[in-house]
């Protein structure tokens, strides 16, 4: 997650910019205004009080994403994410007693191919559905932004209420917890399928990108698409996103933040009441992901499409509790931030070799080791040959002179104005809190993070560079037009 978007939320404080004389620190004063509890299931709570909004926005994590589908099943997560949008026992049905009976013929009919009886079966079913009743409620209540997504680290679900509607989030929430109904299965996957057929299969930037990751991650799972593979999505069943939720969506699990008109001791009731009776059950299997072994030598895939030329350049690195994290920021920032950055200053506007390079600090995820990425689009008559030369000249000169004094200054200082700079809201707010407890497992990871880019070196930015962006820990990969 970049950095700077992390960071916006501190504005809501309106604190004073570091640094300013006769100031305080604004990350020192921070801490003391997040409340957080954990409740006996290990459901963990975060609060941020802010008395003079009428909103409150609710982030809800699961430490569960693209890395915890099984083999054969990738888009898993992905799948189960949308399901959790259909409803529960008594949201988005008309009768659940005779819905629950429907919904084991449709398995066994889908199951035994039988398309013909799958088609009566789904209009039957049709008669007894409330359509998008989830959702509808929400906006009846006045909700903004319900949103949901699925990363390879987490999946998320958020949405922002007016402060008299906080009781209905615990009401809804617990519920489809407690009693999800997967219903409509099969016609929401032929909807992940054609997600997949647009986002990726039809998308050279698509088909680019999960090339690229197929080849720089041979064991660990960021090398698999989060949306999965059309054969994987095709082949899955109902039965297999119910055991998903059993072993992933343990209330241990979840971490919730909520910012905005809220007291935490209301909060903790309303969890207490809601919440602590789901027990935690975690799965007597454990989950282990694979480690990705060492890349020994320089790996490169060319994927042919009917689009301009593109590449892409990964750098495998450590994961974000790494004491590198602060210098992979700094870096990235001083390749491709702003007008004044290296890749932006020579590459784009001297040479005019490239347009849109960019570096990226960490991808596509961020819980376990991951990549250090770079990327861009040649500019006629140039080629892609000449734009990967051009990015590669850029990153020998930090490893052999580093940054200048002047220029890691102002990159770091580019880096807390963003923060003052920033829009805020109690979304980001909810979201960044939750983001760093799940995926970190602590959210004071992030004032860690803060912390550590006020102290990075010209050395430590040179030093990174040299340690991880050698030839023999790269990965190439090359958007070619179909001839």
């Amino acid at each position: 997650m970049k950095l700077i978007g992390a960071l916006s939320f501190i504005l809501i404080f309106h604190l004073p910019i570091y640094g300013e004389p006769g100031t305080p620190d604004p990350i020192a004063a921070f801490p003391s205004r997040v409340h957080k509890f954990v409740l006996k299931n290990g459901m963990r709570v975060l609060v941020l009080e802010r008395p003079e909004s009428q909103t409150v926005s609710f982030a809800m994590y699961v430490r569960t994403g693209g890395l915890d589908d099984e083999s054969g099943k990738s888009g898993l997560a992905h799948m189960f994410e949308h399901m959790l949008f259909k409803g529960t026992k008594t949201i988005g049905t008309k009768n659940y007693a005779k819905e629950a009976l429907l919904l084991d013929q449709i398995d066994q009919a889908e199951q035994a191919g039988d398309h013909k009886k799958l088609e009566e079966l789904n209009k039957e079913h049709e008669k007894l559905l409330e359509p998008e009743e989830y959702w509808r409620i929400y906006e009846r209540a006045g909700g903004q932004n319900l949103n949901a997504s699925t990363g390879y680290d987490f999946t998320n679900y958020t949405v922002s209420l007016p402060k008299n509607q906080v009781k209905l989030w615990f009401a809804m929430e617990a519920d489809r917890l407690k009693n999800p109904v997967l219903r409509e299965f099969y016609k929401e996957r032929s909807v992940v399928l054609e997600e997949r057929r647009m986002r990726i299969d039809t998308s050279p930037q698509g088909k680019l990108w999960e090339a690229f990751l197929a080849a720089a991650f041979v064991a660990h799972p960021y090398g698999r698409p989060i949306v999965g593979w059309e054969s994987d999505i095709s082949r899955v069943t109902r039965q297999d996103a119910t055991r998903f939720f059993k072993q992933h969506y343990d209330i241990s699990r979840l971490v919730l933040a909520i910012a905005g008109g809220v007291k935490t001791q209301d909060i903790q009731k309303l969890c207490e009441s809601h919440f602590a009776s789901i027990a935690s059950t975690p799965s007597p299997e454990e989950i282990r992901i694979p480690v990705e072994p060492l890349q020994e030598g320089e790996r490169r895939v060319q994927v042919e499409f009917d689009a301009e030329p593109s590449l892409l350049i990964g750098y495998h690195r450590p994961d974000m509790r790494h004491a590198d994290e602060p210098a992979f920021n700094v870096l990235q920032d001083i390749l491709s931030s702003g007008r004044t950055s290296r890749f932006n200053r020579t590459i784009v506007e001297k040479n005019r070799i490239g347009v849109g390079v960019w570096a990226g600090g960490s991808a596509p995820g961020e819980r376990d080791p991951n990549l250090f990425v770079m990327g861009g689009a040649p500019r006629a008559p140039h080629t892609v040959q000449d734009l990967e030369k051009a990015i590669w000249a850029e990153v020998e000169q930090i490893q052999k002179r580093g940054p200048t004094e002047a220029e890691l200054e102002k990159v770091k200082n580019n880096l807390e104005s963003a923060v003052i700079r920033g829009l805020a809201s109690n979304e980001g707010l909810a979201s960044q809190l939750a983001y760093y407890e799940s995926v970190a497992g602590d959210w004071n990871f992030l004032i860690q993070l803060i912390q550590g880019i006020r102290s990075v070196t010209a050395l430590d930015v040179k030093r990174v560079a040299q340690t991880y962006l050698t030839e023999s820990n790269r990965t190439v990969a090359v958007l070619r037009r179909k001839k």
